[in-house]
């Protein structure tokens, strides 16, 4: 199972996550979030990082042309499209995209099926709510191409043994405090997922 850890702040972290075999990193480039880091700051930290890893923004609230120039501008590979758009506006960016589905009910989950997307709880805030998915939803569903994010640690990943998730993504489950890693969460939390 792929493992994007997410919320990402400094250098430290970063490395040590990839150290542990995370597949993708996550940085917030949402002035709300508490996880918040600037496009020149992600950059800094991405341009010493290894190959072979997926840098992913996250993204609210913005234009096409925004998204775009702070994907180029940070050295991300993938921007990570947080707030609720259609397929054209996801068609409009010229620059890969990962949208994400903030689930209310069993029938949000099929929103851009087809393609690879992100599923997460509702909640009133974007950037995602720690609230945790009703795994119901997905008994009856194709999931090889959700990344199942939203109040995961890696004592519950077992219970996602049988759904056939192409990956899943936290940040809460594996923080010290917001923003700041815990080393030990993040080892157990990826050798867990990737038991799986």
């Amino acid at each position: 199972m792929k493992v994007k850890i997410c919320g990402i702040t400094n250098l430290e972290d970063a490395l040590h996550a990839i150290a542990c075999g995370a597949d993708a990193l996550g940085f917030v480039f949402y002035e709300k979030s508490p996880r918040f880091i600037t496009v020149e700051q992600a950059e800094e930290i991405i341009d010493q990082l290894p190959p072979f890893v997926e840098k992913v923004g996250l993204f609210v609230n913005q234009t096409a042309a925004e998204i775009e120039q702070a994907a180029h501008a940070s050295h991300i590979t993938l921007a990570q499209i947080h707030f609720d758009v259609d397929r054209d506006f996801l068609d409009s960016i010229a620059f890969p995209t990962l949208p994400v589905v903030r689930a209310k009910c069993a029938e949000d989950i099929a929103r851009f099926s087809g393609r690879y997307r992100l599923v997460d709880a509702y909640g009133e805030a974007y950037g995602g709510s720690g609230k945790r998915l009703n795994l119901e939803w997905f008994t009856q569903s194709d999931n090889s191409k959700i990344i199942l994010a939203g109040g995961l640690a890696a004592e519950t990943l077992v219970e996602l043994r049988d759904y056939g998730f192409y990956g899943v993504d936290v940040s809460s489950g594996t923080e010290k405090h917001k923003g700041i890693k815990d080393p030990e969460k993040v080892e157990r939390f990826i050798a867990h997922a990737k038991s799986l």
